[in-house]
């Protein structure tokens, strides 16, 4: 089904978009439909980047409260859906501070990793990929109430009713909170990690299968067999007012350090490599443009609707075409703000050139039509594509091509020594 192509909306309340969505996809929304403080599109996306100040990013990106103190750039939602290139940011980064420079860098090295391990195993990043779930220490004693797998997130804990108040209000975390979210629910708690990465998924305009579940598993252990301990201590070093104002300061059910070590060992997807690093079986798609017709539109997917996708840029005279997935929608059930954003990102494409927006099944939408597109790394792209007319394929734009090298760790991908585990302190945390 072939929906109106949504209007671009510069208003502060974007009330005409919030709208666009109420009426055509709210029946796929988790929650109430209504917009991020983060703005979406091409507009916004290129504002970020052109004022973007890095310097104090290392030593304030983990800071939590108040919010005026934050480091963290807020650029990932625009990464995540390829209004910015990680190549593009890489190079923005460049006059900043050495310091500042190097650790915004390291970042986008960990976004383009986790990208390399999905486009390598697809949806087996859902297992885990060295270590079972963490488990108690012999001889501890469970989680003290009110932390329980049935309320992993108990909102009488002050950090974590304001946590989850912005996951779920504003769509965007720093990453110091989204360590605790995790910790809190599969270290603490012991709920079923899977699904609080498919709960921080559903709300976070980032959410993206490769960097979420990747951080889940370096945060619980399951990723490197060292869990990330989540207590008071981190609370009160990145945002004392929560522990000041708690109800539950004098009870507080993370004052310790958690008795959890990492699970066993297993044997996850593989992630080693070790094939030929030849055209077309590496995990990077084409490294040139495979042509083998003439198309008549671009086919956009959610990983690349930015100005920059390379196949927009090389057909600019065809229009372009993007399909809500009806039935993916339906499964995902993701919140109203994270897709207002996409819809903004549509409307920026369709003030640009022409543009059809359809709701649907992608093949059963795109069926018949000879199509230009961009390759993506995600599962299901691979596996639609296949079934579609695609007649000129473009590469990704990699920061760092993928070769067949193991991929077992960030540390060595990245070329860097792996950091020591710091000593416990008590009430501290250990990575």
């Amino acid at each position: 089904m072939r929906l109106p192509t949504p209007r671009a909306d510069r208003s502060e309340d974007r009330a005409q978009v919030v709208a666009w969505v109420r009426e055509h996809l709210g029946h796929l929304s988790s929650d109430e439909v209504r917009a991020s403080p983060v703005r979406g599109g091409q507009t916004a996306a290129d504002t970020a980047l052109a004022t973007l100040d890095l310097t104090g990013y290392a030593a304030r990106r983990s800071n939590v409260l108040p919010e005026s103190s934050r480091g963290a750039s807020r650029l990932s939602p625009y990464i995540r859906h390829g209004l910015l290139t990680l190549p593009a940011v890489w190079d923005a980064a460049g006059s900043a501070p050495s310091r500042d420079r190097d650790k915004f860098r390291d970042e986008l090295l960990w976004q383009e990793y986790s990208r390399h391990v999905y486009a390598r195993v697809g949806a087996a990043n859902g297992a885990p990929l060295r270590f079972e779930a963490p488990v108690p220490a012999p001889g501890s004693a469970p989680p003290a109430p009110p932390v329980s797998p049935e309320d992993p997130w108990p909102r009488q804990m002050a950090c974590m009713d304001a946590t989850t108040t912005e996951l779920r209000e504003n769509g965007w975390l720093v990453n110091q909170t989204r360590m605790w979210l995790a910790s809190q629910w599969a270290v603490r708690a012991g709920a079923d990690w899977r699904r609080g990465e498919d709960e921080m998924f559903r709300n976070l305009l980032d959410g993206s299968r490769a960097a979420n579940r990747l951080g889940w598993q370096w945060a619980i252990g399951t990723g490197t067999g060292r869990v990330y301990g989540f207590s008071r201590w981190q609370v009160e070093k990145r945002a004392p007012q929560l522990c000041a104002g708690c109800a539950l300061r004098e009870a507080c059910p993370v004052q310790d350090w958690p008795e959890a070590q990492s699970g066993p060992k297993v044997d996850g997807p593989d992630t080693l490599g070790g094939g030929q690093v030849d055209e077309g079986q590496t995990d990077g798609g084409p490294e040139h443009p495979v042509l083998t017709g003439e198309p008549e539109a671009v086919w956009l997917t959610a990983e690349s609707l930015g100005d920059a996708d390379p196949a927009l840029s090389a057909h600019p005279d065809l229009p372009a075409v993007f399909v809500l997935d009806e039935p993916l929608l339906r499964s995902l059930r993701l919140s109203g703000k994270r897709l207002v954003f996409l819809t903004e990102a549509l409307a920026d494409i369709g003030e640009a050139r022409p543009l059809e927006v359809h709701l649907g099944d992608p093949v059963t939408e795109l069926a018949g039509r000879p199509l230009a597109t961009t390759w993506a790394y995600v599962p299901g792209f691979k596996r639609r594509s296949a079934q579609l007319d695609v007649v000129a394929l473009h590469p990704w734009p990699w920061l760092r091509r993928p070769g067949s090298g193991s991929l077992r760790s960030f540390s060595a991908w990245a070329g860097r020594p792996s950091r020591p585990r710091p000593a416990r302190k008590s009430g501290g945390r250990r990575r």
